[in-house]
């Protein structure tokens, strides 16, 4: 989409000198290009990494990045990458959760919990509240969701998918997604500064276990039941909502919002899924007390307790 900024024009003119941001998924797709965003504006940006050679490699030739391990599907991982970073002292004034999972096959983590919610929500849900000692007053969460939310609400019934055969590769991504929505709204309340945001559609690494019979599943349609197809975007536009959800003046006003096209998202009706706003049940309050509620009773954690 040509009309839509970058995520370096977004940043034009700030400077971020001083401050220091965690990224993860940071070495690839759109996350490769916000950190390049924010290092260009003078932050320093920390990358953990799954693959912690292959991160080094993607960032290798931006200044100002430090690369980490941390597997957001494993929670000892995660408490050994943050533990580390408390241990330093080190105040994190943006947080952005960009890496994810998508319609992948059934996989089970840890204790048996589901892949795409253990790494979506999970996973940056305990590395927030472990990271909640370095987070000061003005500093931003920035949850990165997507229209995939539209697919699922939270299954309270089975939010593992612990049933038999109940696996849905769908809608387990949409409620990972939802989940995203949920945790900002939360953290809102407990008064961190905490956005969601679609991003738009691009094409990244994150559809690698896509295939030609899962376009069926997530197409929309338009009044007429005619296919509508996603206005693809590049990764620099893609990564502009995140870093304006990380630095925008006029949001402080809004946290717990949910973004995309670098604004305030509108909430769209029940029903299928669409190309863009946020569903209602995403923003339930009480829905996301919940969330909180169940996360802390799997994880363990609650920084902010």
């Amino acid at each position: 989409m040509s009309g839509l900024p970058t995520a370096a024009e977004v940043l034009d003119g700030v400077d971020l000198a001083g401050r220091t941001a965690l990224v993860t998924g940071g070495y690839s797709g759109i996350g490769v290009e916000v950190v390049r965003a924010l290092a260009g504006a003078g932050a320093t940006v920390l990358v953990p990494a799954r693959r912690p050679s292959v991160a080094s490699a993607a960032v290798a030739e931006i200044e100002g990045v430090e690369v980490g391990a941390l597997d957001l599907a494993d929670q000892a991982s995660v408490a050994s990458y943050a533990g580390a970073l408390v241990a330093a002292g080190r105040p994190i004034d943006v947080v952005i959760g960009n890496a994810g999972v998508m319609a992948c096959p059934e996989t089970r983590v840890g204790p048996g919990w589901e892949l795409q919610l253990a790494t979506n929500h999970l996973g940056h849900f305990a590395l927030v509240n472990r990271l909640a000692p370095l987070l000061g007053s003005e500093s931003r969460v920035v949850s990165v969701s997507s229209t995939g939310h539209h697919l699922s609400g939270i299954r309270w019934d089975d939010p593992l998918f612990s049933e038999p055969g109940s696996y849905d590769k769908w809608l387990a991504y949409g409620q990972s997604k939802t989940a995203n929505v949920l945790f900002a709204v939360h953290l809102a309340t407990l008064g961190v500064r905490a956005y969601s945001l679609h991003p738009g559609a691009i094409l990244t690494p994150l559809g690698r276990h896509l295939q030609e019979s899962d376009l069926d599943a997530v197409m929309t349609l338009d009044a007429d039941g005619r296919p509508v197809l996603p206005d693809f975007r590049s990764p620099e536009q893609g990564a502009a909502t995140a870093v304006w959800a990380a630095t925008a003046p006029d949001l402080v006003e809004h946290a717990g919002a949910y973004l995309e096209d670098c604004g305030l998202a509108p909430v769209v009706p029940p029903g299928p899924q669409t190309t863009y706003g946020v569903k209602d049940y995403a923003l339930d309050p009480d829905d996301a007390a919940r969330l909180w509620a169940w996360s802390v009773e799997q994880t363990g954690v609650d920084g902010f307790g």
